[in-house]
């Protein structure tokens, strides 16, 4: 049966240093993403993932959600080590297992109108499968696991060197103000959307955390002003909600601006408790009704 989105990934084991305490937790954007959908009404919708055996706990607490789940077997799960110290901005990252990447041959089966891809690593998906995806559907691309590098442990930072000769397989394109300086070299967000946008996406959507967002197709720019959340409790994950709403909505006909709305509402909720979405939908259109969003169209 053709799913309306299918979103592939590696989920995570994620290891959290503080200075007051070690917290082991699963993550990844097709943890989040899986989670976030199962709460949207009639999502449709397919997970794709790769872990090993001895994790597959995280697998079976999104299938009693009532999740479809493929998992390809895999030596090793994705496990990260975050060390954050006094001030939470400083953080040092390590990879300590990294999973297999996907291949083309797993996915001659499944059928799709978007796959959503969320790279954690730079090998997690080869350019072949990226060209061989867009023959089937609608190819939407979380860009960071491109720009990590993994020496030893440590992961580095990187420019991506296939972006070029990738981009142009890819319909929609999410990346945050750093990441967007990375890849085009321009610090101006129009700057960089078109140039984007010239290397072939359809939609390349911008992200600034508080500072809302910026969605760019068909030669327009549209801004998203965030929703002010109510509390800060958690921000690990809004950019993939903000991706699983976006989605959901344009799987469902919506216009890039409705599917905007819809993911900044999202991306509030989920901001204002902790692990993934666990909102509703009237939780969402209730965000979107009672604070004030300006939405401008910059030609």
């Amino acid at each position: 049966m053709n799913k309306r989105i299918c979103c592939i990934g590696h989920i995570t084991r994620d290891k959290i240093i503080t200075p007051d305490a070690t917290t082991y937790l699963n993550g990844g954007t097709s943890y989040y993403f899986a989670h976030g959908i199962s709460h949207l009404k009639n999502p449709n919708f397919q997970l794709v993932t790769s872990l090993a055996e001895s994790d597959m706990n995280a697998v079976e607490e999104i299938r009693a959600k009532g999740i479809d789940v493929i998992v390809f077997p895999s030596e090793n799960t994705v496990y990260f080590e975050n060390k954050y110290g006094a001030n939470q901005d400083n953080r040092t990252q390590r990879v300590l297992a990294q999973a297999d990447p996907f291949k083309v041959d797993q996915f001659i089966p499944i059928k799709a109108d978007y796959y959503h891809l969320g790279s954690l690593l730079a090998q997690d998906f080869p350019f072949e499968l990226v060209r061989y995806l867009s023959t089937k559907g609608m190819v939407s691309l979380d860009v960071q696991g491109y720009l990590r590098r993994v020496n030893g442990e440590n992961v580095e930072a990187v420019d991506w060197a296939w972006k070029r000769e990738t981009l142009k397989y890819v319909d929609i394109l999410k990346v945050n103000e750093h990441e967007m300086y990375v890849l085009t070299g321009e610090n101006e967000v129009d700057k960089a959307a078109m140039r984007l946008a010239d290397w072939g996406v359809r939609e390349v959507i911008i992200t600034e955390g508080s500072l809302g967002s910026f969605i760019y197709s068909d030669h327009k720019l549209i801004k998203i002003k965030a929703y002010p959340p109510k509390k800060i409790v958690d921000a690990t994950g809004c950019g993939d909600t903000y991706m699983t709403g976006y989605l959901y909505m344009r799987a469902q006909g919506a216009s890039i601006r409705e599917a905007g709305c819809f993911a900044a509402a999202m991306s509030t909720l989920k901001l204002e408790g902790f692990g993934p979405f666990n909102g509703t939908m009237e939780d969402i259109r209730r965000v979107i009704d009672h604070r004030e969003l300006e939405l401008d169209v910059i030609k």
